[in-house]
């Protein structure tokens, strides 16, 4: 099986893996951006998802956090989350909590907060089960880690707009696709997140990138590093698609943070 990693250009080490933490009743005043404590107490379960811990998030928002996030009742998750990525909301974490009344809307409130949210979608289960089949089966996927599955009548999705350099998830490709390529390395794109760079250059899901600016690309780690080293600049991905290969231009954008750096 292979798994796409990492998103899109943010280098190595930003690209950790996030946790997830039990919480418990907080102090009305947050902080905006500041993970979660495992120390505070209260029944819901946030979970961090894999790859958008708060480095990450404050590395590729494309603004400052709002001092509270808009919420709104979501219809389904992934539906939404289609919906959303399409206008370059990247989803941080989901928040679980054990029941459905006002207590558990204020966690969902304040976590919006803590974690630098733009976006908060609150799902719970309407009173007809058969109409809630699909979304319960959603919501027990959404609150299920590695460390199981946490009991919630109320999830809430948490969302933060990226400005992406690139736009597109990319994985090492495996013995047999460089064997049938004919190449020593590259890499494969996974999404494609609309109003990016890679969308823009229209890239497609499934592409192999084998150059960039004639450079081979060796593998995920690679593509990285030489991405970061032509933020902000036009580059010539050489691509292979159903088994011909051709050249895309792509102008890179840059990291939130560099780009307030450089107006400095």
């Amino acid at each position: 099986m292979v798994k796409f990693c990492g998103l899109i250009v943010a280098a190595a080490s930003l690209l950790s893996l996030g946790g997830c933490a039990v919480l418990r009743r907080t102090p009305e005043r947050q902080e905006p951006g500041v993970p979660p404590s495992a120390a505070v107490a209260e029944p819901g379960h946030y979970i961090v998802m894999p790859g958008h811990g708060a480095e990450l998030v404050a590395e590729l928002r494309a603004a400052p956090a709002p001092q509270t996030p808009e919420i709104v009742d979501g219809v389904g998750i992934r539906a939404d989350e289609r919906k959303l990525v399409a206008k370059s909301f990247v989803r941080i974490g989901t928040g679980c909590y054990p029941d459905a009344d006002a207590a558990a809307r204020d966690w969902a409130q304040r976590m919006g907060i803590r974690v630098a949210a733009d976006k908060t979608l609150i799902y719970v289960l309407p009173a007809d089960d058969k109409a809630g089949a699909k979304l319960a089966e959603e919501m027990t996927a959404a609150c299920t880690d590695e460390s199981g599955t946490a009991r919630a009548a109320l999830v809430a999705t948490y969302y933060v707009r990226y400005r992406l350099p690139f736009g597109a998830q990319f994985r090492n490709l495996t013995a047999d696709e460089t064997k049938k390529l004919g190449v020593g390395g590259g890499v494969q794109i996974g999404s494609v997140i609309g109003g990016t760079p890679a969308a823009e250059a229209n890239l497609r899901t499934g592409d192999f990138v084998l150059k960039l600016n004639g450079k081979d690309v060796h593998d995920r780690a690679d593509f990285q590093n030489q991405l970061r080293a032509n933020m902000g600049k036009r580059v010539t991905l050489t691509i292979s698609r159903d088994g011909v290969q051709v050249e895309r231009m792509v102008r890179l954008g840059m990291l939130a943070t560099e780009s307030r750096d450089a107006k400095k």
